[in-house]
């Protein structure tokens, strides 16, 4: 049996069960840990990809420089589904097989973005603020049902918040660069321009990739065109969204609230403006953070390392 040697920087991994060193260790293969508790920056992984043949990383950057350092590695995986702090055209030209796990943690970061949308809609998170401090505020919110949620993305993810949204009686308008016809009339979903989502919808979910093309595609130009009584859920990337022109929006009351799980800079600053805001729900990257997403990504991140290094 061949020794390979395994890096797991990706901090979940093996959190939930031990189940998937259990499966690497009967393939005979050695794990070695990330030695800081915290996601490597650039840099710092070059340190210790030099001898392994495969590496698990999470929010990790995999620079050039990591890859050059790499003397023997064949396969990098993602644990999870954005490939923004990884260099794949760097691994590309050294053959290096860069992967991820797309549809792992679409039911876990769906259920957020619901849960995000009934916070904002019934102003959940204040209710419980003025009820712990002895206040019985007679708090107003708006029903989800017969509601537009638009969905920048039309994704894994941007399918499974279409298909709960659906099941709530809201109406569903999607902007994708790929279509996908017939998911979108067995689920009732219309396609619609950019514009079109930001104009209509009461609701906005963003669920797309960061990448050149969709980096602040959520900016103040587009905020305008929202209505002032929408709310914008990001559960995808923080580069997406322009922080700085979200708060000033949001702080004016050109748009009533949004709710984050994903910066521009993670983690963010505690002096974060967006922080003071009451319209503002803010979460520290839990999209994917359940015990079934990460076992199911534990064990696929598994299987797709070992598929390559067997060959």
């Amino acid at each position: 049996m061949n020794s390979y040697r395994v890096l797991i920087t990706a901090r979940s991994f093996g959190s939930v069960s031990p189940k998937p060193y259990e499966i690497l260790a009967a393939e005979g293969c050695e794990v070695v840990s990330n030695p800081y508790d915290r996601p490597l920056k650039a840099g710092e992984l070059a340190t210790i990809i030099r001898d392994v043949d495969a590496v698990i990383v999470g929010r990790d950057v995999v620079d050039a420089a990591a890859i050059e350092a790499a003397n023997r590695l064949k396969v990098i995986c993602m644990h999870g589904v954005g490939l923004d702090a990884i260099d794949v055209e760097a691994a590309r030209r050294k053959g290096i097989v860069v992967t991820n796990l797309p549809g792992g943690n679409s039911d876990s970061v769906a259920e957020l973005a619901i849960g995000m949308m009934f916070c904002l809609a019934r102003r959940i998170l204040a209710a419980d603020k003025c009820t712990r401090e002895g206040g019985w505020g007679r708090f107003i919110g708006t029903e989800l049902a017969g509601k537009t949620l638009g969905l920048v993305g039309l994704g894994h993810i941007g399918r499974a918040v279409a298909v709960r949204a659906r099941a709530l009686r809201m109406s569903v308008i999607a902007y994708d660069v790929e279509r996908d016809d017939d998911f979108a009339r067995m689920n009732s979903i219309t396609y619609a321009t950019l514009d079109e989502v930001l104009v209509q919808s009461d609701f906005v979910s963003l669920h797309v990739p960061l990448m050149e093309s969709t980096r602040h595609i959520i900016d103040d130009e587009a905020i305008s065109k929202m209505k002032s009584s929408a709310y914008l859920i990001n559960t995808s990337r923080g580069g997406i969204v322009d922080e700085a022109a979200l708060y000033e929006a949001l702080k004016s009351g050109r748009l009533a609230g949004a709710a984050l799980d994903v910066y521009e800079i993670e983690p963010p600053a505690p002096d974060t403006p967006l922080f003071t805001l009451d319209n503002c729900v803010c979460t520290p990257h839990i999209g994917a953070r359940t015990v079934e997403s990460v076992l199911r990504n534990n064990l696929e991140a598994v299987r797709k390392v070992l598929e390559v290094l067997k060959g």
